[in-house]
């Protein structure tokens, strides 16, 4: 159409949001249906952050606030990132947006001139790449692949990086794949980083309280402190406390940057919930106990959909260390025929024969940059992910 904007035609639309709607229309349609799509935690917001939203409401904070944040919540943030991640920063140096793709979206917006270059390594999350093309930026894909644990290497940062790179996102613990980098892995690739002075970088820390076993979060801003003047570090709520449609992500980083994306952002929404704001201050400052308990229900079905995925025919599954994903290889379905008839050509015929025939919908790998693949998230009940896997199994087993 030619009344549409150039820009929009180069961007797609969220195949996770697409493939979880598919997946409610066919229930609503009576489909036995499995949805392994939707990136969020399936437990409720805690009681004291319920609780606090409510008390907001009866205190009559439901105007506008500051563009970006509240000073109560800023405060929180600051708190927050000294404790956990032994960062320093001032009020002044956080942003609130409303939810974490807000603040990453509005320093794409900020920063980005076109033709500037943006390293993203793949498999990534779906709303990178489509992010900085809106924002005028090319994305550059690193791929990581299984054999590596789906990271990258120092050695294939410093070959992508050119006098055009204007960022590095960079999410650990990972959607899709899972996967973390310890801190020796990072300072690896931050020592490339500081080779590179004209490329600051853009951290995705949503899922830093999901890490499993051994494995200890890091981010670069504290691995390299040398590095901290030109880091984003960006987190949120809605991963840690089950707070997804509160919508509220931030972000502490040098004072100038913040400055632009509370510009970018008083054009756009100006501030996120009131509400929600209030309720972010207690998710932030009040008792913890939910992330351990969250934690350990996320890896006791980590380690049940890993098991059962690696009894499929022609599935590979490694074991991530963190997030709620696993990113399993289906290399060996790849040229098979279903049960139904459908010809295997890709992940994406998979993950469509998969839903088709058996019910279960997950979103296939091409949509995060790295085939044959597909993600499922094991948020969702065990008993669910148990049908789920046995559903897969049978599937595989009757691919010819």
């Amino acid at each position: 159409m030619a009344f549409l904007s150039d820009t929009l035609a180069r961007v797609n639309p969220s195949p996770t949001i697409a493939v979880t709607n598919k997946a409610r229309e066919l229930a609503a349609a009576g489909r036995d249906i499995i949805g392994l799509g939707a990136g969020e935690p399936d437990f409720d917001t805690p009681q004291n952050i319920k609780d606090a939203a409510k008390a907001a409401i009866d205190a009559g904070r439901t105007k506008y606030t500051a563009v970006d944040g509240i000073p109560e919540l800023k405060a929180a943030i600051v708190a927050k990132f000294k404790r956990e991640n032994g960062l320093e920063y001032t009020a002044a140096q956080i942003t609130v947006g409303s939810g974490g793709k807000q603040v990453l979206y509005n320093a794409l917006v900020a920063t980005l001139n076109p033709g500037d270059e943006v390293i993203i390594p793949a498999p990534y999350w779906v709303s990178y790449p489509d992010m900085v093309l809106l924002a005028g930026g090319v994305p550059v894909f690193v791929e990581g692949p299984m054999q590596t644990g789906y990271k990258i290497t120092a050695e294939q940062l410093e070959a992508a990086i050119t006098p055009r790179t204007k960022w590095l996102i960079f999410n650990s613990p990972s959607n899709p794949s899972g996967a973390g980098y310890s801190a020796a892995e990072l300072k690896a690739l931050t020592d490339v980083l500081l080779r590179h002075p004209q490329v600051w970088v853009m951290t995705d820390d949503m899922y830093e309280h999901l890490a499993f076993g051994d494995f200890k979060f890091a981010t670069p801003a504290a691995v390299e402190p040398r590095l901290y003047d030109r880091t984003l570090t960006c987190n949120g709520v809605s991963k840690a406390y089950a707070m997804t449609g509160w919508r509220i992500g931030y972000a502490g980083g040098p004072e100038v940057l913040i400055k632009a994306i509370a510009k970018v952002q008083s054009q756009s929404t100006s501030n996120p919930c009131s509400i929600s704001q209030y309720a972010a201050v207690e998710a932030l400052n009040g008792p913890q106990d939910y992330i351990a308990t969250s934690r350990a229900a996320f890896e006791r079905r980590r380690n049940l959909v890993v098991a059962a995925l690696n009894e499929c025919p022609g599935i590979r599954c490694p074991m991530p260390e963190g997030a709620f994903y696993v990113y399993p290889s289906i290399a060996g379905c790849i040229g098979k025929t279903s049960a139904g008839g459908v010809k295997i050509a890709d992940d994406e015929a998979f993950a469509a024969a998969l839903l088709e025939e058996t019910g279960v919908a997950v979103v296939f790998g091409a949509a995060f940059g790295l085939s044959p693949n597909f993600r499922i998230s094991y948020a969702t009940s065990d008993a669910a992910l148990s049908e789920a896997c046995a559903r897969i199994k049978r599937f595989c087993e009757a691919l010819r």
